[in-house]
């Protein structure tokens, strides 16, 4: 008769107790030695690779296994992969003894122009510079040099070219090194330079002034308003108290036996507004609303040269605003006006929304223009002209720059909505197109297909003005 030995509990008790006393531990090493790795790595950013997570993985099963199953040799095969991860973490400590600049020479350029960052890289330090990779965001893409080993006082001085194919801002940076140990189970980012801006200008053209032709007045147009000093003699009239002794007409006084003052035309310094169609249905390609946005900007930057008072509106995106209750009067009928019902059934109209772009100086209107584009949610046209009229005040003359798909019936109902008055250009932009200018109904009506064709339009109506 045999009997079959069986491992009491409190013996089962002792293992398990044993195996979870070994995974803490474990655990607590793991985040020791994580917490310590973030210490030493503070000034940059560590990565840690696929090949290190799966080492590290490995480690924790490792060392679990051989602790709770008495398995020496898969311990040391843990303990090992945890010493080869500090090894790594312990490769990646320190920036180095070298300092990486990076600068824009021209941070504005036109469309076409060479653009280019400079990268310094100098060791002021007594240690030797060890040479590292550097990735540069530049745009989209991201460009990648290796800067070679620097002695004490060293410099590594290159440049790096910037696309500047289309309009807009180019993000440039930061500069950061790329260190990796070895094996490759850790990779660290030190970031050493901040993000520089480089604004690609639309491109423009050298037009004549804006003022010959158009405005003959250029101290201002006068206007039916009266006041009691001012530049436009209007008329004579009889003194009353409070008025300037100054402007008291003795020659007039002496034959009438009566104080005269003279009464001036309220003369306004006349205004130039530039509106920018920016709905994508008017243009037929991007080369068209590239061609437009620079018309605009030309015209505008010819505007800030003159120091003429200069309003640029471009159009936005259609907002439905809710429109107030209003009693009606019983019997009384009226067409509903075009609304649009939201979600909680109360009715909305459209409005059209516009932008002003700043005009204090050239820079920062094409600054501005770097950052327009077409949208196809943009408001109309002729809803765009008629929130233009309503926000600027004192426009005499108007340019309204917009793409070849609009037609004319278009171009004339977005000019019947400006205020009377005003003289408005349409310029309808149509790249590779071929040059003409009609008047249709008082609308001066151009076509360009190539940007020089704006200096023999402009030209040609200051002339026959």
């Amino acid at each position: 008769m045999t009997f079959q030995t069986r491992t009491s509990i409190p013996e089962e008790a002792a293992k398990q107790g044993f195996l979870a006393v070994a995974i803490a531990r474990v655990v607590v090493a793991v985040r020791g030695a994580a917490s310590v790795v973030e210490r030493w790595t503070r000034a940059g950013r560590s990565v840690v690779t696929p090949l290190g997570w799966g080492v590290l993985a490995a480690s924790v099963v490792a060392l679990v296994l051989g602790y709770g199953l008495g398995w020496l040799e898969l311990a040391i095969l843990g303990w090992g992969a945890v010493v080869a991860l500090a090894a790594a973490s312990a490769w990646l400590v320190g920036r180095g003894a070298g300092a990486i600049e990076l600068t824009l020479p021209v941070p504005r350029v036109a469309v076409g122009e060479s653009a280019e960052a400079r990268l310094v890289a100098h060791n002021p330090g007594r240690r030797r510079f060890s040479g590292a990779r550097i990735e540069i965001p530049v745009g989209r893409r991201v460009v990648s040099r290796f800067v070679p080993a620097l002695p004490r006082g060293g410099t590594f001085d290159e440049r790096v070219a910037i696309p500047t194919e289309r309009r807009g801002v180019v993000e440039v940076g930061p500069v950061r090194t790329v260190r990796a140990d070895p094996v490759g189970l850790m990779r660290r980012e030190i970031v050493w330079s901040d993000v520089r801006m480089l604004h690609v200008h639309p491109r423009t053209i050298a037009v004549s002034a804006l003022s010959t032709g158009f405005l003959r007045d250029l101290e201002g147009s006068p206007t039916r308003d009266l006041t009691a000093s001012d530049i436009a003699f209007h008329a004579l009239r009889e003194y009353q108290p409070g008025d300037d002794r100054r402007y008291i007409h003795w020659r007039s006084s002496a034959k009438t036996g009566t104080f005269m003052v003279r009464q001036f035309e309220e003369t306004r310094r006349s205004r130039l507004m530039v509106l920018l169609d920016l709905a994508a249905d008017a243009y037929e390609d991007e080369e068209d609303f590239e061609l437009a946005v620079s018309v605009a900007a030309s015209i505008g930057a010819r505007a800030i040269r003159d120091a003429r008072s200069l309003a640029f509106v471009v159009s936005g995106r259609e907002r439905l605003r809710r429109e107030p209750a209003t009693r009606s009067e019983p019997g009384a009928s009226r067409a509903p006006a075009p609304t649009a019902v939201g979600t909680g059934g109360a009715p909305r109209r459209r409005h059209a929304a516009i932008a002003e772009l700043p005009t204090a100086s050239r820079d920062r209107l094409l600054d501005a223009l770097c950052l327009v584009e077409a949208d196809d949610r943009a408001s109309s046209l002729a809803d765009t002209a008629r929130a233009a009229a309503e926000s600027v005040s004192g426009v005499s003359l108007a340019f309204v720059v917009t793409g070849g798909a609009r037609s004319v019936a278009d171009l004339r109902q977005a000019a019947s909505r400006l205020p009377l008055g005003i003289e408005a250009v349409a310029v309808r932009a149509s790249a590779e197109g071929e040059a003409a200018a009609r008047s249709i109904g008082g609308l001066s009506v151009y076509g360009i297909g190539y940007l020089e064709d704006l200096t023999a339009m402009l030209a040609r109506t200051a002339s026959v003005a």
